[in-house]
């Protein structure tokens, strides 16, 4: 049954460590069922601060062949697909909030050109210390990986909310619970 009203996609992006999981968890937590967070299907096994579904290649590769992802990307020789869930959701007037790549964003913007895209970002040191954290990288991979961070650029005629994430997760959080359209309330 399809709505008169089309739902709102909101697309979460920025660089590894800038703390986009933890962001999307205190947003989780803080908004009611009407909005719905969409999981990523990723090549690689669950991490704890991570909200997605580990597939392994062949897996992926039979979803992806069968159609079932509205969008699908890879980036550090890793896979990551977001599924057709999605269009039933925004169909039925629904806010659907998904974790993209910001290399992909065109994509996106090419199915869905009424997205609302947010930036989440964080200082290089503060970005370089969570990376460390995380424990998926060495130091010297973590110092190449900033090292060749390009600089993101809006794709023309995209609007775009940049949250920096270098503080308090209650601050980043109550950012982001505003862009997606839900305020502190």
């Amino acid at each position: 049954m399809k709505t008169a009203e089309t739902g709102r996609l909101v697309y979460v992006m920025g660089p590894s460590g800038a703390g986009k999981d933890s962001l999307l968890g205190f947003a989780r937590q803080r908004i009611g069922a009407h909005v719905m967070f969409a999981h990523r299907y990723i090549t690689r096994p669950v991490a704890d601060s991570e909200n997605h579904i580990a597939l392994t290649g062949e897996e992926f590769a039979t979803r992806l062949k069968n159609g079932l992802f509205s969008l699908h990307w890879e980036s550090h020789e890793l896979r990551y697909g977001i599924g057709i869930e999605i269009d039933a959701w925004l169909e039925r007037g629904m806010c659907v909030v998904v974790n993209g790549s910001r290399q992909h964003v065109g994509h996106a913007l090419e199915r869905y050109p009424q997205v609302r895209l947010i930036h989440i970002d964080a200082k290089p040191a503060v970005l370089a210390a969570r990376l460390a954290l995380r424990g998926r990288e060495g130091a010297a991979q973590i110092e190449a990986r900033l090292a060749r961070r390009p600089d993101f650029l809006v794709p023309e005629g995209a609007a775009l909310v940049t949250i920096d994430n270098s503080g308090l997760l209650t601050d980043a959080g109550q950012r982001l619970l505003e862009a997606i359209g839900q305020g502190a309330g």
